[in-house]
């Protein structure tokens, strides 16, 4: 009898250990989250989420789906994705009628160079050249028009020439094969150009600061399923804080999600970022997101030019941002001002 009690307790106690693993595995909710292919800069604190185990630990089940932004934002309208951190083409498509809301924040300042080739001396002589964007609405396409036209006063297709490239690997390929003459990348791929004898024309963090990677999601998806927005924002919001102060444990996940080859570059990519994040999305960035979206949609005939913008607000779910990030005793991010 004593032998049955000794065998029962362990047996219990493993049965026990046995049932809370299945009660948290169920409680987990799955989740898909959009990630452009060869990676973005703009949405590191996804990646670390995700690496870090940030989004597991808030009971989330997260997977990426890997494609082009364009593409994302097609299968996010469709439902086919439930998350997506591409906040210009979410705005395009808020502004044309499509009910969507917007989560929480990733960057809160503009990390686009232009890289040029070596004998590009200054911005104003890529006049009449070929310059190497994303496309068209997106951010990598959208920030370097911007800071072109405001801080050069020279447009796209008046002043100079642009081609579209879907990823920034292949801006870089075409750049160093001498197809066009610069291109806009993000930080995570400046050293692939300076590697390549190319050099950096541009920060246009110097000239504006924009909230990019701001994470979305159809208004259905949000109030059908409440209780994961704020577990989404937890998680994000611990991996901004840990990128913030983490270098070491930073690195592997840059050299993962963004090509980068080894520590030194991927170091590099760290000291250039690592106070650029935020899960807060202050109001005047947010604003901008929308304004921006509404000049590009003038200039292709698609918003009147005398109608005005709706309060982008609307489309954000502010309440439960602010109330999360003040509950967990979030941290914001001191951003340094523009120099330019």
């Amino acid at each position: 009898m004593s032998m049955l009690r000794s065998l029962s307790t362990p047996l219990l106690a493993l049965a026990f250990s046995t049932l809370a693993m299945l009660g948290a595995a169920q409680a987990q909710t799955k989740i898909t989250i959009g990630k452009v292919l060869s990676g973005n800069g703009f949405h590191i604190p996804t990646y670390v989420a995700m690496d870090r185990g940030f989004y597991k630990a808030e009971g989330l089940d997260a997977s990426f789906v890997s494609l082009t932004g364009r593409a994302l934002v097609t299968a996010a309208l469709a439902g086919s994705v439930d998350f997506i951190p591409i906040p210009s083409g979410g705005a395009q498509a808020a502004l044309s009628g499509a009910e969507i809301r917007y989560v929480v924040g990733e960057s809160l300042k503009s990390q686009w160079l232009i890289a040029s080739r070596p004998n590009i001396a200054k911005p104003e002589d890529l006049k009449g050249k070929t310059v190497g964007y994303g496309r068209v609405g997106a951010a990598d396409y959208d920030e370097g028009a911007a800071v072109m036209r405001r801080a050069f006063k020279m447009e796209v297709g008046k002043d100079y020439k642009v081609i579209s490239f879907q990823g920034e690997t292949e801006r870089i390929a075409a750049l160093v094969n001498g197809d066009i003459d610069a291109a806009l990348i993000s930080v995570p791929h400046a050293p692939k150009a300076l590697n390549a004898g190319m050099k950096i024309l541009v920060h246009t963090g110097d000239y504006i600061q924009r909230a990019g990677g701001t994470i979305w999601t159809r208004k259905a998806y949000a109030d059908q399923n409440p209780e994961v927005i704020p577990k989404l924002i937890r998680a994000i919001a611990n991996a901004v804080t840990f990128y913030r102060n983490d270098k070491a444990g930073s690195i592997p996940i840059l050299k993962n999600h963004l090509g980068i080859d080894n520590d030194k570059d991927a170091g590099i990519v760290w000291d250039q970022t690592n106070n650029t994040f935020g899960a807060e999305l202050p109001k005047e960035k947010f604003h901008e997101i929308f304004e921006s979206r509404r000049t590009d949609m003038i200039a292709a005939k698609q918003w009147a030019a005398d109608k005005p913008l709706p309060d982008p607000e609307q489309f954000l779910l502010r309440a439960v941002l602010d109330k999360t990030l003040k509950d967990m005793n979030y941290v914001p991010t001191k951003l340094d001002a523009p120099v330019r």
